[in-house]
């Protein structure tokens, strides 16, 4: 991940394009920064060509008297002056055989690995430039375009502008490409042409955006004999950064990058405290907070890990091969992993580029435009892919856009209330329509809004405003406990049903235990139904609300506490509920209305892209949000059926479903939702997940994928075994990318601190940890949350092999300690 260090200011060199005097330019930095007594360190991690045309020779040539501060390295180094990724297959060529390019991660990692090396060898003041290969988007060793693959690195950067014919165009294009990835651009150098005179253009245009552009004296034409030329650089080296006189531009250019260094730093150390003065957090008891380190500074954040800032806690106890103790410089900012998915958005990681760049693409098309009776191809096609090839596919028909999950929850209580009220409108015996309730499961969630909160009991996310709408029953659910899947019933089913004396029942397996379609035939779908009528029919009996929809987290209750609903359940609930009313029509809604708030669970957050194949049934409303738009912006859509579309349909306007939001079809969010789903639908239908699938016992085979849904997870299972038997774990489960895992503890609920005490010590990287799973190779820590004694950790849909053991080794490490050790 980052690094940055107090001791060792670091700048990227980017340039605008090939030939436009990169490395001319850096070596001025160079010799400038050298001037000032300090060592300076030049890192080429590529280089192409001749070995007397390298661009670390070329440092090294003309350092003039400053040869003795400057520290050359290269890390991959190929003969052909041609792209870097054709470089490795040209030397496999050469030699005969294949040469395997390193992957983004070991190339990232080695660079990296020298940055901190580079730190540690000289302790005091230092500066270093690393300089890349041709232009922005100029290929790396694995054919990755570097600015997305030096982007998890998050170095400030130098642009090198093209100063000839087109420069200005190709310097402004580079600039907003790197600008789409978040990088830091602290500095645009180029070469002061008095022809083409593009510094005139660009001088202002950065100054606009606060970056500083400076232009300096052009070289001359290269000679052609090589004495004469390296004699005529020396003396232009001489006249750029003078070794008597120390000033012109490239010495205020090594000024303001150490100004901008020093701010950086004092940005980072006023934060936390700048922070616990100014914001009310969600879900957090301030007076809990004492003091700034316990702030989460995040400095940046590139697939599954935040770069954390951790200047304001002790130093980090985590060592490298670089640094085998601590007693060297430390690096400022430290790789944290985001194992709560940020609030279970994330799919592809932080800051994947195809969603930056397709924010981009909307927002520069459109902005935002007003939705009511128009229409725009962002909409338009996310839409149809929900409805007719996504978790709507067989049964939606319309698709309503919204803002998040909460609001799209909203959505889909009025959508069904007005249903219900608009079918039973003669049969309601005076009862107001806002006296309808909600049939639900207790411990649900679905948001924070009130209208959301009063289709949930009353609990600890409710106000003072609450005013819980309907019933809710106990939900059976499904664990690991000590190696055995076990399905825990509720004591209120077992009061209830005659005959159902055992809290527990042992399923063979995950496969078996969400293999509804059996189920339904053994004597616990007996139980279940039983338990259900009685119930309902006492709720009548005794003057209980008049139910009007049936709303379900569909298997797994997140924010309730991880709660890993025995599918079976919520499958007969669903069949009860519908098979209670038969007079509808063909084709339409049965029963209650049925919502599958699926925000959470749903577009393969738990493996399966709808709850609907795994459970044997589909909803008449559902909810999606989160994963939809890969964590990047807010959007939500709630899909209907037609026979609930027609319950608003009529010759007034008072008929129709009043309800929207400034941002509905938010295009920038629907055009980032289009191109997560074509990734995520990618993954799913080719091999990425067939390893895991397997380990699982779920089809791997493409039709078999198409025909069935299949219970499986991104976890390996011999680590959930392993996990479920250690002493202090009362139960696991597991899902997709979700692993929860509930705490022993005489205090139950989100009241215990039990999880969070236990865990305390996964924030920070470990001093024994050597592995290559975070970007960098570097030690990481685990940004984690809990639910009262119950934690839960979350996987990307493209968490590599290596994170995924790397986490799981040291969720194991923490538990396995002596709870009075912790």
């Amino acid at each position: 991940m980052s690094s940055l260090f107090k001791n060792l200011r670091i700048h990227q060199v980017f340039g605008a394009n090939t030939d436009v005097g990169k490395t001319i330019l850096t070596t001025a930095l160079v010799r400038a920064s050298a001037s000032k007594d300090v060592p300076v360190h030049y890192l080429k991690p590529v280089s192409t060509g001749p070995m007397q045309d390298a661009d670390d020779r070329h440092i090294e040539c003309f350092a003039g008297p400053y040869r003795d501060n400057v520290h050359t390295a290269c890390l991959f180094r190929f003969d052909e002056p041609v792209s870097p990724h054709l470089s490795v297959l040209l030397a496999g060529q050469k030699r005969n055989r294949e040469v395997t390019a390193p992957t983004d991660a070991e190339f990232v990692t080695a660079v990296a690995q020298h940055i901190e090396k580079s730190a540690f060898r000289f302790p005091g003041p230092a500066h270093m430039y690393v300089e890349t290969a041709g232009g922005v988007h100029s290929p790396t060793l694995s054919g990755t375009t570097q600015v997305d693959a030096y982007r998890p690195l998050f170095l400030p950067t130098i642009l090198i502008g093209d100063s000839q014919l087109g420069g200005i165009s190709t310097t402004i294009s580079s600039y907003e490409s790197l600008l789409l990835r978040g990088y830091i651009i602290d500095l645009v150098l180029l070469f002061h042409d008095a022809y083409y005179r593009n510094y005139e253009y660009l001088i202002p245009y950065f100054a606009e955006r606060g970056i500083r552009v400076l232009s300096l004296d052009l070289p001359h034409k290269r000679l052609p004999d090589e004495n004469e030329e390296q004699k005529a650089m020396k003396g232009y080296y001489e006249r750029l950064a003078p070794e008597l006189k120390k000033e012109g531009n490239i010495y205020d250019a090594v000024d303001h990058l150490d100004d901008c260094h020093a701010r950086r730093l004092t940005e980072l150390e006023s934060m936390p405290r700048r922070s616990l003065d100014t914001f009310w957090w969600p879900f957090v008891q301030h007076g809990l907070v004492p003091s700034e380190a316990d702030v989460n500074v995040i400095d940046s954040a590139s697939q599954d890990f935040f770069s954390i800032y951790n200047g304001k806690r002790a130093p980090s106890p985590f060592a490298t091969s670089a640094s085998p103790t601590s007693s060297g410089p430390t690096s400022l900012l430290e790789p944290q992993f985001d194992s709560s998915a940020s609030w279970w958005t994330q799919a592809l990681g932080h800051a994947h580029p195809s969603l930056t760049t397709a924010a981009a693409r909307a927002a520069g098309r459109y902005g935002h435009v007003m939705f009511p009776q128009a229409t725009h191809a962002p909409a338009l096609r996310l839409g149809e892919t929900l409805v007719h090839r996504g978790p709507g596919a067989g049964w939606a028909s319309r698709a309503f856009f919204s803002d998040d999950g909460s609001t799209g929850m909203e959505v889909a209580l009025k959508m069904a209330l007005r249903a219900y009220a608009v079918r039973h409108a003669g049969e309601m015996g005076g009862r107001r329509r806002k006296d309808l309730g909600i049939l639900g499961m207790r411990e649900s969630y679905h948001g924070d809004t009130i209208g959301a909160m009063d289709a949930c009991e009353e609990g600890v996310y409710t106000c003072e405003w609450h005013e819980a709408k309907g019933f809710w029953l106990d939900a059976p659910t499904v664990s690991n406990v000590k190696g055995r899947i076990l399905v825990t019933l509720p004591s209120a089913i077992i009061k209830t049903v005659e005959g159902t004396d055992a809290a527990d029942m042992t399923i063979g397996s995950l496969k078996e235990a969400y293999d509804v379609k059996t189920r339904l035939h053994t004597p616990l779908a007996d139980i279940y139904r039983r338990f259900i009528d009685r119930t309902l029919t006492n709720l009548r009996s005794n003057g209980g609300p008049t139910l009007a929809a049936l709303a379900l987290e569909p298997l797994v209750m997140g924010a309730g506490g991880m709660l890993f609903v025995d599918p079976l359940f919520q499958r007969v609930l669903i069949d009860t509920v519908r098979g209670a009313d038969p007079r509808h029509a063909p084709g339409e809604w049965s029963g209650l209305p049925v919502i599958f708030d699926e925000v959470f669970a749903g577009l393969y957050r738990l493996g399966v892209r709808s709850a609907g194949p795994l459970l044997g049934v589909h909803p008449d409303i559902s909810v999606h949000a989160k994963i939809l738009t890969g964590g990047l912006v807010p959007l939500s859509v709630t899909l209907a059926s037609e026979s609930i579309f027609r319950a608003f349909q009529s010759e007034s306007k008072l008929d129709a479903l009043l309800h929207g939001h400034s941002y509905t079809a938010y295009p920038v969010g629907c055009e980032v939702a289009n191109e997560t789903l074509k990734i995520v639908e990618k993954m799913a239908e080719g091999e990425a997940w067939d390893a895991s699938r397997a380990r699982w016992g779920a089809a791997t085979s493409g039709a078999e994928k198409a025909k069935q849904a299949s219970a499986w997870s991104f976890w390996d299972p011999a680590f959930v075994d392993k996990l479920a038997r250690l002493e202090v774990v009362g139960e696991v489960t597991t899902l997709g990318t979700v692993l929860a895992f509930k705490i022993q503890d005489d205090v139950d609920g989100y009241r215990s601190n039990s999880a969070q005490k236990l865990l305390e010590s996964m924030r920070l990287g470990m001093a024994s940890e050597q592995t290559s799973a975070a970007p960098g190779g570097a030690p990481f820590g685990i940004n984690y949350r809990t639910l009262g004694n119950v934690a839960y950790f979350m996987l990307s849909l493209n968490t590599s092999e290596a994170v995924i053991h790397a986490v799981q080794d040291r969720i194991l490490q923490t538990l396995q300690k002596k709870p009075s050790a912790l």
